[in-house]
């Protein structure tokens, strides 16, 4: 497999933007926006997230330069999680696991912490691979849902 990690450009955002809108992305992910139809307020999000010196955002690669996803780290420190979206294409195969292993190379403050909806056992999987650990459960209103739904709290340690 060949995974790499480089800068978002802006032609990444439309296939961002596809990924965030596969109903079975959705929800999988669970915790989403209202409308993850709404292009505006993508757009808006996106540009926030490019802008902002303290999010670490790459996009994900595989064998070209095709945006397959996308993982990053944000938050305050001692706060900061992780989060990632692969296209539903490219599920299986390792690519969450390659490109989030990449991303703690990279980024090497401890903890990062990091949330999955509790059936999104793949995900969870990933983050375990990756060296996390379960460290909590929480409940949270999951608009991809439409209710509330439990969720698992993991930590990379120091």
């Amino acid at each position: 497999m060949n995974v790499s990690l480089r800068e978002v450009q802006d032609g990444d955002l439309s296939a961002f933007y596809a990924h965030s809108n596969d109903p079975h992305g959705i929800r999988m992910a669970a915790f989403t926006p209202d409308d993850p139809s709404d292009r505006a307020r993508f757009d808006a999000h996106w540009a926030r997230i490019r802008q902002d010196p303290a999010i670490v955002v790459r996009t994900i690669t595989e064998g070209s330069s095709e945006a397959v996803g996308h993982v990053s780290v944000f938050g305050p420190p001692g706060k900061r999680e992780v989060t990632y979206w692969i296209g539903q294409k490219h599920w299986g195969r390792g690519v969450a696991t390659d490109a989030l292993q990449q991303l703690l190379e990279a980024v090497p403050e401890r903890p990062l912490h990091a949330r999955a909806a509790t059936d999104n056992l793949a995900s969870i999987r990933v983050l375990e691979k990756c060296g996390f650990v379960v460290t909590g459960h929480e409940r949270g209103y999951a608009n991809a849902r439409g209710k509330e739904i439990d969720e698992v709290v993991l930590t990379l340690p120091h």
